[in-house]
């Protein structure tokens, strides 16, 4: 097991304990956790590989969730977000900057949908405080100007409203409704500790 001395204390590496929860946890639950530990580098993407690579249990887990994980991620929603899209065949692009005609910069977005001029964000409660309210908003006055649209998107959205995010971006890019997309989805949320099945298993597995 790959340890680490922290105030004197053996612990176990960030990628080692990626590797055991592994085995209980979904794999929307383990991007959550490895986007956070690859983003506070607390472990690189080589770690995670050397700790899948063996036949311990988690494994299979572990690698099946490794291509998934972007660093780039800043918040539990954010990386979400993105799964949302992965699940939905859309090609994104994490932390986006976002310049104008003479070069000079205009925003930092937390998606942007590939071949687009789509920007996609979790809007968390501190969007609603007032400060932040009236700076978003001139942000996006900045962003429609030199026509580039920003879509919010909030928590219950994206756990209940799937399909309709989803609808959305076929319209955007062209396509048509394929259902294994929100299937897809469907099964990420539903084997994560987000919904009572996830938790009940997760909760089995601890006791």
């Amino acid at each position: 097991m790959d340890l680490e001395i922290i105030d004197e204390i053996r612990v176990a590496s960030a990628a080692e304990t990626l590797l055991a929860v592994a085995k209980d946890l979904g794999v929307l639950d383990l991007v959550i956790i490895g986007d956070s530990a690859l983003h506070q580098g607390a472990c690189s993407i080589d770690q995670l590989s050397r700790a899948a690579a063996g036949r311990r249990r988690g494994a299979p887990q572990l690698r099946k969730v490794i291509p998934l994980l972007d660093g780039r991620s800043e918040s539990p929603w954010e990386s979400i977000l993105r799964l949302l899209h992965c699940a939905a065949d859309v090609d994104v692009e994490p932390q986006k900057k976002i310049y104008d005609e003479w070069g000079r910069f205009v925003a930092r977005a937390d998606l942007w949908v590939v071949g687009t001029r789509r920007l996609h964000e979790y809007d968390g409660e501190v969007h609603r405080d007032r400060d932040a309210h009236r700076t978003d908003l001139a942000r996006e006055r900045r962003l429609v100007e030199i026509d580039w649209q920003r879509v919010g998107f909030t928590s219950p959205q994206l756990l209940y409203e799937g399909g309709s995010i989803i609808a959305g971006l076929d319209r955007l890019l062209g396509r048509s409704w394929d259902p294994s997309r929100l299937a897809r989805w469907h099964a990420l949320l539903e084997e994560s500790v987000l919904r009572p099945a996830g938790r009940a298993r997760a909760t089995r597995r601890w006791k």
